[in-house]
């Protein structure tokens, strides 16, 4: 599991659906051909990327955040900074805005049931001031 300073990620990212993600929204551009092969690679053999060998790149939307998939039975993975074919820096993840953003609204980001419908998903990115509720 990537280094999220002590943040439960493995609950959040079961919790808000990262297992069902099959790769980047709609018109999201990735640095290369093979990095958007492998973000949008879909095992026809298994449900579950995070299960399959074959996935090797998870790319979370909603915190701009590439990683490396450990294969050891859950959603593990391990950030990165490059991309592992053409050598291209890759967007800094927003997952520390995201929880310090959350946190300032008052709203535990464990408790998934009272997370702003934006912040579920990459809208949030877009957004110049936190939504309110």
């Amino acid at each position: 599991m990537s280094d999220n300073g002590g943040r439960p990620r493995r609950v959040l990212d079961v919790a808000f659906g990262v297992r069902d993600q099959w790769g980047a929204p709609p018109g999201v551009t990735h640095c290369c051909d093979m990095m958007t092969s492998n973000v949008d690679l879909e095992c026809h053999r298994c449900s579950d990327r995070y299960e399959c060998t074959d996935n090797l790149v998870t790319f979370i939307a909603r915190w701009q955040e590439y990683g490396l998939i450990i294969h050891d039975g859950g959603t593990s993975y391990v950030t990165i900074d490059f991309c592992p074919w053409c050598g291209a820096r890759l967007p800094e993840s927003q997952s520390d805005r995201w929880f310090d953003e959350l946190e300032e609204l008052g709203i535990d980001a464990s408790d998934v049931d009272n997370i702003p419908e934006d912040y579920l998903t990459d809208r949030w990115l877009s957004r110049s001031d936190p939504v309110s509720g």
